[in-house]
């Protein structure tokens, strides 16, 4: 028996469909309320709107879980690497060993660009935030595959697009890092794997050999697989959103890439690394600043602790606070900010304060240090995060594409002037 919610509007009653997901989430579908009583819904910020349904992430911020297509972060990050998640995410299962080769060594292949792109680098200066170039230089891949813009590509020219995509982003990532200091690019080397290849791009120099550590390329697969995707987040819903205009994939990430620039969703864990900057400079006494975040009267706020949408603890932050251990003793790590970092996780794990608020140390307290420690700079911060989020972004505008979902195209109630009449100018 279906079940159905009923709204009354004006003494008059509308019954509306309950829908409910494979994990028992429910939802009132009011997508005829308005051709049959003329209101809509005012949900500012979508807080409470589902924009769609979906079959790639469920997360559940009561209970702590996140799962890809059905299986727990937790092993994914102990099991598997980022290209394997990557798959999982944008093709529904788990790949056998033969569809992993295969998807690696394509994307292997596709790891150069244009050389025009080169050019396009040069123009930028090097004040330029690397994610101001990354966003630019995704978008120009429209122009050197003009292919892509065909919103009726056949299923084999898509495939083609996602592999160009995941293959050229950590090559353009590391350029623009590599433009922000001067220094000459470095091409990608085929026979690494994708965080090595990544790690070389980054770091290495004309003039000697680059070691690569399995530690930190362990910690970085963890790192990227743990934002591969967030279900419907800003940036998420802004490549669907983008994307249900027919847009082609390289826009509409390119789009997603803008979203996620906003400190108020991808700089959190860039924020972190200048409060700990700014708790030294003042002294590096972080039992000051413990006490501080627990006055009330007293602006200063922790960043890195809790979560709005975990309310109880992140799940991704049990699993990188591990490997940020071992990060930091492989390279031995001699850092104050560091140091500060671990007073404040050591307090708010064990300080009746935050653990009666569930202020937990989230996933971006960690992989800012992480990042500090492997020698990733803070603006290179959010580009990490774009790197990692990118085959959550595909998945969606793949999903969406697939669904053949309408053009987004939110209402508004509206609240300025009701008609006037025009009043020339010199009677104003």
């Amino acid at each position: 028996m279906s079940e159905f919610a009923e709204i009354i509007l004006e003494g008059k009653s509308y019954q509306m469909p309950v829908v409910e997901g494979s994990e028992n989430e429910k939802a009132i579908d009011i997508a005829s309320l308005r051709a049959q009583s003329g209101y809509i819904t005012l949900d500012s910020g979508y807080k409470n709107t589902g924009a769609t349904t979906s079959a790639i992430t469920f997360l559940d911020g009561e209970q702590g879980i996140l799962r890809y297509r059905g299986y727990p972060i937790e092993q994914l990050a102990e099991k598997s690497n980022f290209i394997e998640v990557a798959y999982l995410l944008i093709y529904g299962s788990l790949p056998t060993e033969q569809e992993l080769q295969d998807f690696s060594d394509r994307i292997r292949r596709h790891t150069l660009v244009n050389e025009d792109m080169r050019k396009i680098l040069d123009g930028f200066p090097s004040t330029s935030h690397p994610m101001g170039i990354l966003s630019a230089l995704i978008s120009s891949l429209t122009a050197f595959y003009p292919e892509s813009l065909n919103p009726n590509q056949s299923q084999e020219e898509v495939d083609l697009s996602i592999i160009r995509l995941l293959a050229k982003i950590s090559t353009i990532a590391a350029w623009s890092y590599k433009n922000s200091i001067g220094h000459p690019v470095n091409y990608p080397k085929n026979k690494l794997d994708y965080c090595s290849n990544f790690l070389h791009m980054m770091f290495a120099y004309p003039t000697e050999d680059y070691e690569i550590n399995p530690v930190v390329v362990d910690a970085l697969n963890k790192l990227l697989i743990l934002h591969a995707d967030h279900e419907q987040n800003c940036s998420t819903s802004t490549v669907r959103l983008v994307g249900s205009a027919n847009a082609s994939l390289y826009s509409s990430v390119s789009a997603g890439i803008s979203a996620l620039w906003g400190p108020l969703h991808g700089g959190a864990n860039q924020a972190v690394i200048e409060m700990l900057e700014a708790i030294k400079a003042d002294g590096g006494d972080s039992k000051k600043y413990i006490e501080k975040a627990k006055d009330k009267d007293d602006p200063f706020r922790l960043m890195g602790f809790g979560h709005r949408v975990y309310k109880n603890f992140d799940p991704r932050a049990k699993i990188i606070k591990k490997a940020a251990d071992e990060v930091l003793t492989a390279l031995g790590i001699n850092d104050p900010i560091l140091t500060i970092a671990k007073e404040l996780e050591e307090a708010a794990l064990n300080d009746p304060y935050f653990v009666e608020r569930k202020l937990y140390p989230n996933v971006d307290f960690y992989s800012g240090i992480i990042y500090r420690a492997i020698g990733i700079p803070t603006d290179m911060f959010t580009v990490m995060f774009a790197l990692g989020r990118l085959p959550g972004w595909i998945a969606q505008w793949k999903e969406m594409r697939e669904n053949k979902e309408p053009i987004g195209r939110p209402r508004q109630v509206y609240t300025g002037a009701t008609e006037r009449d025009y009043v020339s100018i010199e009677k104003r």
